[in-house]
């Protein structure tokens, strides 16, 4: 008859393929029972956007099977958000685990898509999210999330109104629209010291913050005063746009900001009636500049009239259209994300 000991000595040869480690060393078996024959455990994911996780599964279920004695496996699935931060304990944004910047060198490479859509993902996946709009000077988040008015504000604190699952914080609700906004420096490093210590995000696995274009003052002011558990470099396939995310990601690095990996976006074009790929913007270049800097590239994403469509009222494609091509490629890159996170926060965790 099969004992426990048993069990775990079996799951102890089933490696998590992101993090290089057995199940057991990272504390991802629990309550394991056996009676006449069967074999009962819980598989404690690290996110529940696992990237891997029908492998995983699979492969705790066989090495238990092959156990001398089981008759039957009985396996529950659960997830627990690995931190890259110490949130319980910190005085700002406590309760958050993972802080993922969103970022690029230029302008108009769809970072708040990107950002929108990731927030959105990480959500539908089961995960504590929420998306700060940093953009302070084209904050986009609002009208792309479908939030609008101003939050409402208790004891001193900004309460985050909550749009797809994912709570949502922008300077955007705080201004007219239709006035530029025209702020120096150390207005804008303030703006953003402001969302970081005056909103209530309650417990988060993931915020997603959406930078401004380019390697000023915001993306700075975060990096210096919170730790970050990752960022995500959005460039477009062109020489000029690559070229410029790649002054961007050696900005983080200089700032020793763990670099997830780069995404391109309008990768390619999907014709809809005769189903032709065009890459207008021509192509491989997210591809190249990770290669050249020794960073994973997490993905490609296709340029497509509903991501503009849903995005411009509010309702991002992943939340309203899950099962389309879009909707598709976007999860597959919030578990790349995901998995990058946990990889950061079991390395930190080692330490």
């Amino acid at each position: 008859m099969p004992r426990p000991e048993d069990v775990l000595e079996a799951l102890a040869e089933v490696k998590d393929p992101e993090l290089g480690k057995d199940l057991v060393s990272l504390h991802m078996v629990e309550g394991v029972t056996v009676e006449d024959g069967i074999v009962s455990f819980t598989l404690n994911l690290t996110t529940p956007a696992c990237p891997l996780r029908t492998r995983l599964e699979e492969s705790a279920k066989s090495a238990v099977a092959r156990v001398q004695g089981v008759k039957e496996v009985r396996m529950k699935t659960g997830s627990t958000v690995f931190a890259t931060r110490d949130y319980a304990d910190a005085e700002m944004l406590k309760g958050v685990k993972n802080i993922i910047a969103i970022a690029s060198g230029k302008g108009g490479v769809g970072k708040s898509t990107i950002a929108v859509n990731l927030a959105v993902a990480l959500a539908a996946s089961g995960a504590k999210v929420g998306i700060l709009d940093a953009d302070v000077y084209g904050p986009s988040v609002p009208l792309m999330m479908g939030v609008n008015g101003t939050p409402e504000v208790r004891n001193e604190r900004i309460i985050p109104p909550v749009a797809h699952n994912v709570k949502v914080a922008s300077l955007g609700f705080f201004y007219n629209e239709k006035t530029p906004v025209i702020w120096r420096g150390p207005l804008v490093a303030g703006a953003v010291r402001q969302l970081l210590t005056q909103v209530d995000w309650g417990e988060l696995d993931y915020l997603v913050v959406d930078l401004p274009p380019g390697t000023g003052d915001a993306s700075l002011t975060l990096a210096q005063t919170v730790p970050l558990g990752g960022v995500v470099i959005v460039t477009t396939p062109q020489e000029a746009a690559i070229s410029i995310a790649a002054k961007a990601l050696a900005m983080f690095k200089k700032l020793n900001v763990p670099i997830l990996g780069v995404v391109e976006n309008m990768s390619y074009f999907n014709c809809p009636h005769c189903g032709e790929k065009t890459s207008i913007f021509s192509s491989g270049g997210g591809r190249k500049v990770a290669l050249e800097r020794g960073v994973d590239f997490l993905g490609e994403i296709p340029l497509g009239l509903a991501i503009r469509e849903k995005s411009d009222v509010g309702t991002p494609i992943v939340a309203v259209l899950p099962d389309s091509a879009e909707s598709i490629v976007y999860k597959e890159l919030a578990f790349r994300v995901a998995g990058m996170v946990s990889i950061v926060a079991y390395a930190k965790m080692k330490k």
